[in-house]
């Protein structure tokens, strides 16, 4: 009986990482979708376990708060500490990391918050550049999705993020002015 599911299993395997259904995978935007959708309910189906939930978000929250660390570090900021242990909220649920600065000031508190939004253009890259190097198989695939969704949630800046990105008029202005100009000059 062992050796039929064994076998059972060996061709699914095998149907899985055919051509025809790799290729379905990878071609088609719906599978996409639906692996991010999957893989998002199983990340949030473990947020009842503190220490569980941040196994699952290590590597972005360590990802998350080196851009703010980085950025804060370039711009003076200077960062004094550096956490990516979960910690209980006073507002419920939980805060999975965070960087400490000594310097905030109205010329770095908005790109020092804003920081992981870094992340995209590497998601872009990795899109871009790496994708074809990926293995061509549902492993390949799967590894690429769970990738590209670590990296792009955790871009996003968080609601502490944008409260001190908003923190100071002077610099939301400064640099209002210097994006209009930039994307002006595109």
């Amino acid at each position: 009986m062992f050796v039929a599911i064994e076998g059972a299993f060996q061709n699914l395997w095998e149907y899985l990482n055919s051509a025809e259904v790799v290729s379905a995978f990878f071609n088609n935007r719906f599978y996409t979708i639906l692996a991010v959708i999957m893989l998002m309910r199983a990340k949030y189906a473990v947020y009842g376990n503190m220490w569980l939930c941040a196994l699952v978000n290590f590597a972005g929250t360590f990802l998350h708060e080196l851009m703010h660390f980085v950025v804060g570090w370039v711009l003076n900021a200077q960062p004094i500490n550096f956490v990516v242990l979960p910690k209980k909220s006073l507002l419920g649920g939980y805060v999975m990391g965070s960087v400490s600065f000594r310097n905030i000031s109205f010329y770095n508190a908005f790109p020092t918050a804003m920081a992981p939004l870094l992340l995209l253009p590497l998601s872009f890259y990795l899109n871009r550049y790496m994708l074809p190097y990926i293995p061509y198989s549902i492993w390949g695939y799967g590894l690429y999705i769970l990738l590209q969704s670590i990296i792009i949630e955790n871009a996003i800046p968080s609601g502490a993020d944008i409260k001190i990105a908003l923190s100071s008029w002077l610099g939301l202005a400064l640099y209002s002015v210097l994006i209009i100009a930039l994307l002006l000059m595109l």
